[in-house]
């Protein structure tokens, strides 16, 4: 969808470059301009000058140029269409569109917005009532301090705390049983008896406010103040609130990432609060989930260098290998990814107040680079001196090196694992073409465009669910739209290969029955192998953002995806002629049979793992008295 570039040039004239950056950086007139600090590097001296008659910004010291939407875009984080927005609705402008989105798919996406917009109204207001209850509560403040949490760094993160009550916030919310508090997360909602029972998500914990790149409230974290277990309760998935995509820390951080010139990601709230006060406000941090290909995606929105800080132990090197996973298709020649492994039994927040600022910044100047910590996950299992070890390295290293971009650090790396191989770098590429599907989108899209223009794809073998965003979400102003879809083939659907082909067709027949899935089956569907597995994260965007697009939309939005070949194959000739009843139980049977095949899967790799891994056994029941339940309704079905 293209914003029409009339309007463009409409919003800009109407615009007033130096009242829109004014409210970010302090600005004061000198001559026919006004200067001030650059936001997008650190300076003493002012050098970032905004003209009132050309509508134009200009930094002679970083070169960071630009009119009104370039700098919302650049200094707050977000992408073309939503910088509009933001610039169009602070001037009354209705922002038109070129789309194939019937009234009624543009009423629901208007409705979507609308609720997402009051939740975090709703989840301010908590925030605000959070703050006040922590001034009264001495042992929450005593908590803070024990911890070494300043006041201005507690307040520079808006802290707060939950109090005991299960009700606490029916004095915050007139009506407690509004449901815009359970769809917010901040209530629960039990349906246990004849009236139900309703009260407060978060008791007696300390408060972390979780804010997007805008600074609007999405969520909160809370942290026990004992020993209490979960010890970290997160918000749920709501619908302004994904932990897939989402990073604490980042509307803090944003300028400080420029200003250090590298994102420093940790797992945890309270090592992004210590490390922001002892000299690490470019820090971040997952909400507990493993690093995510949008989470990367993101960062590097605004900085071109990520550190990932992790503990030394076997757990950090887990979260360490997704971490790889996710960065590695963002891994350009121009961008740095490493790695910091810390200590047994210390973490960031730990080791910084034992060792300092100085000593933690010696040991991020020694964190691993990506090319060698991809070695090392490759040889991993490996004896390198058999052949066959050498063998199993190079099958351990292929789907690692394939989700590297195109560029000079792939060649290099092709290198390298050849060597360690005994190999020849052209024979081992033909060995692993010759045993491969095509490449990932992630490894042949193009690096000169822009990542706030076109979305990014899931990694080729690590899909973990995380959907990729529609090219069209955020087209660079002026690209035209894309053409509208060819005409159908006549004749009927071909019969599809596999399971995961007929999933799809489903899929693009009827996009709104996505909603009425499982976690567990759209994380299994997200996670197969390419083409299928980005295809089903893409459309779960689509649907996110747009709503329930039906096919011939889909078709010509998905122009160049590296599924779009397979998705117009599987949908050619006429529709089917199913009626609702027989579509939901034909989906309804495919589901149950691929879930019972994930299920033997994991039942394989569980009994495989009981020798070193006490829970195995007792992992592997559950999972076998799940699939003999599911396979029992299948028999009971047919």
């Amino acid at each position: 969808m293209a914003i029409p570039e009339s309007f463009i040039q409409e919003l800009l004239a109407r615009t007033d470059i130096v009242e829109i950056v004014g409210r970010h950086v302090q600005l004061k007139k000198g001559g026919a301009n006004f200067m001030g600090l650059c936001p997008f590097h650190g300076e003493k001296s002012p050098s970032f000058s905004v003209s009132p008659t050309k509508q134009f910004y200009h930094c002679f010291g970083c070169g960071a140029h630009g009119d009104a939407i370039r700098f919302l875009m650049e200094h707050t984080g977000v992408g073309f269409r939503d910088a509009v927005q933001d610039l169009a609705g602070q001037y009354g402008l209705q922002v038109p569109d070129d789309d194939p989105l019937s009234p009624e798919q543009k009423a629901q996406v208007a409705a979507r917005r609308e609720r997402q917009a009051t939740l975090t109204d709703v989840l301010e207001k908590a925030g605000d009532a959070y703050r006040r209850l922590l001034r009264d509560s001495p042992r929450a403040v005593d908590y803070l301090k024990r911890r070494g949490v300043s006041g201005a760094i507690a307040k520079r993160f808006g802290l707060g705390y939950a109090p005991e009550g299960w009700r606490a916030l029916a004095s915050v919310f007139p009506d407690y049983a509004d449901a815009l508090l359970v769809e917010s997360g901040l209530v629960i909602a039990s349906d246990e008896g004849e009236d139900g029972k309703r009260y407060d998500r978060f008791r007696d914990r300390v408060m972390f406010p979780i804010r997007n790149v805008k600074g609007e409230c999405i969520g909160f974290g809370g942290r026990v103040l004992g020993d209490e277990k979960p010890k970290y309760l997160n918000s749920p998935e709501t619908p302004v609130f994904s932990k897939g995509r989402e990073l604490y820390g980042l509307f803090e951080a944003r300028t400080a990432l420029r200003d250090q010139g590298y994102a420093l990601v940790t797992e945890g709230y309270m090592d992004v609060v210590a490390l922001a006060q002892l000299g690490f406000p470019n820090a971040v941090a997952t909400l507990g989930t493993a690093c995510t290909d949008d989470h990367v995606h993101k960062l590097f929105r605004f900085t071109d260098s990520v550190v990932f800080s992790f503990d030394g132990d076997a757990a950090g090197r887990r979260a360490a290998r997704k971490a790889l996973e996710a960065a590695l298709p963002h891994a350009t020649d121009v961008r740095s990814v490493k790695f910091l492994f810390l200590p047994e039994k210390h973490d960031p927040d730990s080791f910084i107040r034992e060792n300092g600022e100085e000593g933690f910044a010696r040991a991020v100047a020694q964190a691993v680079p990506l090319s060698r910590f991809l070695l090392e996950a490759a040889r991993e299992g490996c004896e390198l001196g058999s052949a066959e070890g050498r063998a199993r390295m190079a099958s351990q290293a292929r789907p690692l090196w394939q989700a590297l971009p195109e560029g000079a650090l792939r060649q290099q790396l092709l290198a390298e694992i050849a060597q360690a191989a005994h190999l020849e770098p052209a024979g081992l590429q033909a060995l692993w073409a010759g045993q491969t599907p095509p490449p990932s989108p992630a490894a042949s899209r193009d690096e000169h465009e822009p990542p706030d223009f076109h979305g990014e794809s899931m990694p080729p073998a690590w899909g973990d669910g995380t959907p990729s965003q529609p090219r069209w979400s955020s087209q660079r102003r002026g690209k035209r739209p894309f053409p509208p879809a060819p005409p159908r083939p006549a004749g009927p659907r071909p019969k599809p290969a596999s399971r995961a082909d007929h999933a799809a067709r489903l899929m693009l027949e009827r996009l709104g029955a996505w909603e009425h899935l499982s976690g567990e089956e759209h994380a299994l569907l997200c996670g197969l192998p390419p083409p299928h597995g980005p295809l089903f994260a893409w459309l779960e965007s689509c649907l996110h953002e747009y709503g329930p697009l039906e096919w011939p939309q889909l078709r010509a939005d998905m122009a160049g995806q590296a599924f779009e070949d397979m998705a117009v194959r599987l949908m050619a000739g006429p529709a089917g002629t199913a009626t609702d009843a027989e579509w939901d139980a034909e989906l309804r049977d495919l589901l149950d049979r691929m879930l019972i095949e994930h299920l033997k899967t994991q039942e394989t790799e569980a009994i495989a793992a009981a020798g070193r891994d006490p829970q195995a056994l007792a992992r592997y029941r559950e999972l076998l008295t799940r699939r003999l339940a599911l396979e029992k309704k299948q028999r009971a079905g047919s």
